[in-house]
């Protein structure tokens, strides 16, 4: 590992990284920048917290990830579907909306009520399980565990997930209809989002406590559903031999449990987040071929 040499790529380059952590092994190896001084978005990245909020959800028998989407949804948003719609929806289940392999949908919501709008999208591809990345199925999986709860979510992840991971209550984001969005829009700091992934390298355990359940965790990083970028599980990236946790312009964590490692790195790079991965990839992972 030559983490000098990442750290020239970066200054040289101009890319605006806010900070890196390197754990091996749990000890911290490296780090660069602002690593706890300060929150930034971290995007996409905020599915994965869903995921884990699931997991706990699942692992105390509340939620049921075979069952349809429409199962836990409020009564009166489902009778407002049309037949047809209702009809669609109830073939989606909560883990083709965490495999994001529901064709069909829109990048976003939009409007007044991101709930109505998801519901009226139609979905004449219903049938085919492909993968189809979209902001909708990550806030319909929120919706519906919180109705599952009958608990706000950020709470139940603030209670269940950031107050044991010694996480000051992050920055979030709600949708028009109050629910905790789920997709986007939550702030955190590079220190904040090692330690989400520290404890998904350890199966579920942190500081020997145990969160999550390793079952779910193997479950959640391995491939449920193929992509071109190399498999995803739920709400979880599949990077080579280990797993990711992504949101766009280059925000990572990277467990790695087979070498020991954690990699998170913060940033904003619109253009160039790809560059950063494989300098990352070449001085850090020292990957053939990555020139």
């Amino acid at each position: 590992m030559n983490f000098d040499a990442f750290i020239r790529d970066i200054e040289k380059n101009n890319w605006n990284v806010h900070g890196l952590e390197i754990y091996e092994n749990d000890r911290l190896l490296h780090h660069y920048g602002n690593t706890t001084a300060s929150r930034f978005p971290i995007y996409s990245a905020t599915k994965t917290m869903v995921s884990i909020a699931v997991g706990i959800a699942c692992d105390r028998g509340k939620f049921d990830l075979e069952k349809s989407v429409l199962t836990y949804l409020p009564t009166k948003a489902v009778r407002q579907m049309s037949e047809s719609q209702r009809a669609a929806f109830q073939t989606v289940t909560i883990e083709r909306l965490l495999t994001m392999s529901v064709d069909d949908f829109p990048f976003r919501p939009e409007g007044g009520s991101y709930l109505r709008y998801a519901l009226s999208c139609p979905l004449p591809h219903i049938q085919s399980k492909v993968f189809h990345y979209t902001n909708i199925s990550a806030y319909l999986v929120g919706v519906a565990l919180t109705e599952a709860l009958s608990e706000d979510l950020f709470q139940y992840l603030n209670k269940n997930l950031f107050i044991p991971l010694n996480i000051a209550e992050p920055v979030y984001q709600r949708c028009p209809d109050g629910y905790f969005y789920g997709a986007s829009g939550m702030e955190m700091s590079v220190h904040d989002l090692s330690k989400a992934g520290l404890m998904l390298f350890h199966g579920g355990v942190y500081e020997n406590k145990r969160i999550l359940s390793e079952k779910y965790v193997k479950t959640a990083a391995s491939i449920r559903q193929m992509n071109r970028e190399g498999g995803y599980g739920y709400f979880i990236w599949k990077y080579r031999d280990g797993f990711c946790i992504s949101g766009k312009w280059g925000q990572k964590c990277y467990v790695l449990p087979e070498r020991g490692l954690v990699i998170t790195y913060l940033s904003h790079l619109e253009e160039d987040s790809h560059r950063l991965t494989e300098s990352m990839e070449r001085h850090l992972l020292e990957i053939p071929g990555i020139s």
